[in-house]
């Protein structure tokens, strides 16, 4: 049985095999997983992380995980776990104690867990898993996410040909006199229909952190952009305006991530000056990157451009951060990042401009590390001409 449409089983038991052997490496008997995308990359068996606690257990022999009742029929047949235990609900039944009992079948007595006990998200309050048992913290699966297998990467590649469509169906629709919210609503809806369409049952949606559903568009407008995160307005679309969109895509749990400047009609010489530096500050960052080179590296270099051309004081942000199951995730392209780029890590590339009383300037693609360099996984024009709309 395939344990996903997407992804083989192998990849999957290419990752227990590789959290086995740090097991081995501990005095832990078992390592314990609390949180949702971990569990989720073991084993893809994947949940909302609500106040019903999900617990997963690795030991060398076996996999078993404790679930709400609510879930066992759909983790019950999962090939990748060997026995499931449920409890009824939380606060009426005991998540930990359940969890416990697992643990104590399997001969446990030391753990290396991610957390000590189920996060407390909304409204859970449970105890802690070392008041039962000896825990020892782990981060390993932080560590395994960073480096995609190919089968990982080609699935973020199948996620980003949707994530342009999205696109290309809102830009399709920026005009003066259209609304921000109505623009991107019917974007998001048009490019997930496709999907849907398209894939049929081959496509498994996941509950994103910022979105559900297949595709999400966005877009923010004049001098609204010049904060790097404003909150939408919904305000009409007027000529000369500077946009910055974004489009987003889910392919089995995986994000593709396009961020554009764009402008509505031509635009004038200021918004073309900033247009230009930015994007200049955005291939500085991909032509310093590769395999070997530390993230620091490629942050500072951007950032000495920037002071180059006296801009410094209008960049707010870091150059970029990791992608994969969520939209951010470690390492950070950033001055004080101690990481170092490994072939398989998937980096956004997004130096940003912003200028009061104008607008903001930040283009976002995410780049592969490949054996030899880097590999651009968006294809939209970054330059000024592809990012003019007409209408």
């Amino acid at each position: 049985m395939q344990a996903s449409p997407s992804l083989p089983r192998s990849e999957f038991e290419r990752r227990l095999s590789a959290v086995r052997d740090w097991i081995g490496e501990t005095d832990a008997d078992a390592g314990v997983w609390f949180g949702a995308r971990s569990i989720e990359y073991l084993t893809h068996f994947y949940h909302a992380q609500t106040e019903r606690p999900v617990v997963l257990a690795v030991t060398a022999d076996e996999v078993r995980i404790t679930v709400p009742k609510l879930e066992h029929i759909r983790v019950r047949d999962n090939p990748l776990i060997d026995e499931a235990y449920h409890y009824f609900d939380y606060p009426g039944g005991d998540p930990i104690a359940t969890a416990v009992v697992m643990l104590e079948d399997l001969g446990v007595e030391r753990v290396a867990a991610d957390m000590d006990g189920a996060p407390g998200v909304m409204g859970y309050q449970g105890p802690a898993l070392s008041d039962f048992v000896d825990v020892e913290g782990q981060s390993w699966i932080d560590w395994l996410r960073r480096e995609k297998s190919d089968a990982e990467l080609a699935v973020m590649r199948e996620a980003s040909k949707w994530a342009h469509l999205a696109h290309r169906y809102l830009a399709d629709k920026i005009k003066p006199g259209a609304r921000q919210g109505t623009v991107s609503q019917r974007a998001s809806m048009e490019a997930s229909r496709a999907m849907f369409d398209t894939l049929g049952t081959r496509y498994v949606p996941r509950t994103g952190i910022y979105f559900e559903g297949p595709t999400h568009t966005g877009m923010h407008s004049g001098e609204q952009t010049a904060e790097p995160h404003p909150y939408p307005a919904n305000q009409k679309l007027r000529e000369g305006d500077t946009i910055i969109t974004a489009a987003e895509a889910d392919v089995d749990g995986y994000l593709s991530e396009i961020e554009r400047t764009m402008f509505v009609g031509d635009p004038d010489d200021e918004q073309r000056h900033y247009f230009e530096v930015m994007l200049e500050a955005q291939t500085t960052a991909i032509r310093t990157a590769g395999p070997g080179v530390e993230y620091s590296t490629v942050a500072q270099a951007v950032w000495d451009y920037m002071v180059e051309q006296g801009v410094e004081d209008l960049a707010f942000h870091h150059v970029g951060h990791g992608l994969g199951m969520v939209t951010h995730e470690p390492p950070y392209v950033d001055r004080g990042s101690e990481a170092t780029m490994e072939p398989g890590h998937v980096f956004t590339v997004e130096p940003g401009i912003y200028v009061e009383d104008l607008g903001g300037f930040r283009h976002s693609d995410p780049v592969v590390v490949t054996d030899s360099g880097t590999e651009l996984l968006n294809y939209w024009g970054r330059d000024l001409e592809s990012n003019i709309v007409t209408w």
